[in-house]
């Protein structure tokens, strides 16, 4: 049987020595991985499976969530449409993206707008991944900070699911997108009797399920925001179904005068988020809320962070800029410390 002893997939690396809740099996199962690219981001995979492989349906199936309902680049996707409806009327989605949109902004009005899903014209506008970023004019930060905001949003699933955007706005999910992913492999992969685990990264993002044969649990790596690419904080042992993302000034960024300017901005200033964190990783309950609290929390801070993860019976590991890992109750005993340099404390509400 094959084994692969890390994955990486940008803020998260995945060790496979799995273990949870074993699905019953007449045989024992195979292992497939892939590793590829969908959503605009690596994607990598190992699956346990009895039957058929299906790491490459789960692949087509992120990319067509992508296409078909997500992006703001594809002008036919439902997040597309809606955008060039912006001002003109409402638009016509799929129930899907209802279901997206609804989550999102109830995360939006609990996290009191420190998550907004509009606030791709500003993340554009600060494109600290060009090769020559710099920081833009406050004239036209508070111009896009004018045009945006979640309240701008307007559902009506009545009868045929539709989105109405005010003018000028626009919505890009790519903060809960590949939490989104996670959740539509963890359908398909349900779906299928013979898959007994996986594990599945998109980008930050990872979902893991089942367990492999030997039951050992499913260790989830959190990278050390101030190390290499390959340099791990800890380790997260982890068993059955979870749903882990990150967000951290690590990712993306730029450094001018000695100061780094991330891609995580707070919706109150039209600036990358200064909450003195460098790191947030969550355990939520789905995909799309796990990715949605840390980028929540990352703008909150610990301490308002920490009271929204309470409201959502999620779990959390906070990193600030002394080097300090403060990790809540519900994840003491399942991570491991391996960075030096830092010390752990117990996070309570």
């Amino acid at each position: 049987m094959k084994k692969k002893s890390l994955i990486l997939a940008l803020s998260l690396v995945i060790s496979t020595l799995a273990g949870g809740c074993a699905r019953p099996s007449v045989q024992e199962p195979e292992v497939y991985q892939l590793s590829s690219t969908a959503m605009g981001t690596l994607v990598t995979e190992t699956i346990y499976t009895a039957g058929e492989n299906p790491a490459s349906s789960v692949l087509e199936l992120l990319t067509q969530t992508e296409d078909q309902y997500l992006s703001w680049r594809e002008e036919d996707s439902d997040i597309g449409r809606a955008n060039l409806q912006a001002g003109q009327g409402a638009a016509d989605v799929d129930g899907k993206t209802m279901e997206y949109l609804k989550e999102t902004l109830q995360l939006s009005r609990d996290s009191g707008g420190a998550f907004d899903p509009t606030m791709g014209q500003l993340t554009r506008l600060w494109d600290v991944e060009a090769a020559n970023p710099r920081i833009p004019g406050r004239k036209k930060i508070r111009q896009y900070l004018k045009e945006s905001g979640y309240e701008k949003i307007h559902l009506n699933d009545s009868g045929t699911p539709q989105v109405e955007l005010e003018e000028g706005v626009s919505i890009d999910l790519g903060a809960v997108g590949k939490g989104i992913g996670c959740d539509e492999a963890a359908e398909l992969l349900q779906k299928d009797s013979q898959v007994q685990g996986a594990v599945v990264a998109v980008g930050g993002s990872v979902l893991t399920l089942g367990s492999k044969p030997d039951k050992s649990p499913w260790k989830v790596a959190v990278r050390d925001p101030r190390g290499t690419q390959e340099e791990l904080l800890g380790v997260l042992n982890l068993v059955g179904e979870t749903y882990v993302s990150t967000s951290g000034d690590y990712e993306k960024y730029f450094v001018q005068e000695g100061k780094r300017y991330h891609h995580i901005l707070d919706p109150f200033t039209g600036y990358p988020a200064d909450s003195g964190l460098i790191s947030v990783t969550v355990l939520g309950k789905d995909g799309l809320i796990s990715d949605g609290l840390s980028t929540a929390c990352f703008v909150l801070g610990m301490e308002q962070g920490a009271e929204l993860l309470e409201q959502y019976q999620a779990e959390g590991i906070f990193v600030d800029e002394k080097k300090q890992v403060y990790v809540t109750d519900g994840l003491m005993e399942n991570f491991e410390l391996s960075a030096s340099g830092y010390v752990v404390f117990p996070l309570s509400p």
